[in-house]
């Protein structure tokens, strides 16, 4: 990151209430307000699925930030799992391409951050799964295997049904009990 962009994170990051989460995505600072019940329930219930299934050497993190300076972005999901060695850099944020995957909930006021801008984002970081709760559409969508700077493969589920969580995981998410908007 050029030293004029980190002043304006820096920036957006002093003046943002507490409640609001402060990203980075090339030119543009996103700024988002804290979640809602809802979406922390939907969390909750993913990060114990999840739970027996992180391999022994890494631990589940939420919110924590996630910076990959060669793409010029600074990303912040909902939960993500990562090596218990993994550095923080500045802004407490770890390097993206240790993470082994990105969970977001979907909220109701800017899905189009996490359908489009993440969708674009996360495999440019280096962020090998990307998982997407929609509490608005009832749905689960896994992209994986990242190649180019890009997800190739795309599985969805509705409520309801199951959804193959790849190695390093190696498990069937239910998302019967998953909540709607």
């Amino acid at each position: 990151m050029q030293p004029h962009h980190l002043d304006l994170i820096e920036e957006a990051r002093r003046i943002a209430p507490e409640n609001v989460k402060v990203e980075r995505s090339g030119e543009v600072i996103i700024m988002q307000a804290a979640p809602s019940a809802v979406h922390q329930r939907n969390l909750d219930k993913i990060a114990r699925q999840f739970a027996s299934s992180i391999p022994a050497d890494c631990f589940a993190s939420q919110n924590t930030g996630l910076s990959s300076p060669a793409s010029r972005k600074s990303r912040t999901p909902d939960l993500t799992v990562l090596p218990e060695e993994a550095p923080e850099g500045p802004n407490n944020e770890v390097p993206a391409e240790l993470a082994l995957i990105a969970v977001e909930v979907v909220s109701p006021s800017n899905p189009e951050n996490d359908w489009v801008g993440k969708v674009r984002d996360y495999p440019l970081m280096g962020v090998p799964l990307y998982l997407i709760i929609d509490p608005s559409k009832k749905t689960a969508t896994l992209f994986s295997e990242l190649e180019n700077g890009r997800y190739r493969q795309r599985e969805d589920a509705e409520y309801g049904e199951t959804i193959h969580i790849p190695a390093p995981f190696d498990f069937t998410l239910e998302t019967s009990s998953l909540l709607p908007y």
